[in-house]
């Protein structure tokens, strides 16, 4: 028995379904890929992250988008949602629905043991397409770490950095923005992190 092969959806196809859509869903070379729900964690740190960079970013002409925004990288045709996708300048859509960005600044992805090496790996490598991204960054939702990729002088090299720690911070440059990781981790119970219980203040005689 012959398996028959998956018909090809274009975008237009897809474009309609996601729409109308509860789930999101990615898109690339006519396949549809289901995105799989966010932890605990992940949610904590993608709005404390969210909160940093609204605040720092206010009154600046810089917007932050959240994952339901949807991001194309024209040069392959990946339609995907990252966790967080910032614009310094005008944001610049494929139609007059504005649900498709094409011009982030930034991208920040929070990983999972799910995700971890696709948004390390062939994420990363289509992104880097993305002509007006300067910086990528990874963010650990199980340990205080943050990873950074920057673009090199509009090239294609990318210079490694990271912070480690509650204690540290990082900077981006492009959009002149702080994180600091006491405040994108604040409330985040990691999973080997034992629970701590609030000192009671009544006294027993």
């Amino acid at each position: 028995m012959t398996a028959h092969p998956k018909p090809y959806i274009t975008e237009a196809m897809y474009l309609e379904l996601e729409r109308n859509s509860i789930d999101k869903h990615e898109y690339y070379a006519g396949e549809i890929y289901a995105m799989t729900g966010a932890s605990e964690q992940h949610n904590l740190i993608a709005m404390n992250l969210g909160a940093s960079l609204h605040s720092q970013l206010r009154g600046r002409p810089c917007r932050v988008y959240p994952s339901d925004m949807r991001v194309k990288v024209l040069q392959t045709g990946l339609n995907t949602y990252p966790d967080l996708a910032v614009v310094c300048g005008t944001s610049q859509f494929t139609e007059d629905k504005r649900d498709t960005l094409i011009n982030p600044t930034v991208i920040i992805e929070i990983l999972s043991p799910s995700t971890e090496r696709y948004d390390r790996g062939m994420k990363f490598q289509h992104y880097r397409g993305i002509e007006t991204l300067q910086e990528y960054i990874l963010v650990a939702q199980d340990e205080h770490h943050i990873e950074r990729f920057a673009r090199q002088d509009h090239s294609n090299e990318w210079l490694f950095s990271e912070a480690v720690g509650l204690e540290a911070s990082l900077f981006v440059p492009s959009i002149k923005v702080t994180l600091a990781l006491s405040d994108v981790y604040e409330q985040v119970l990691l999973p080997d992190a034992p629970l701590k219980l609030p000192h009671s203040t009544t006294e027993v005689e």
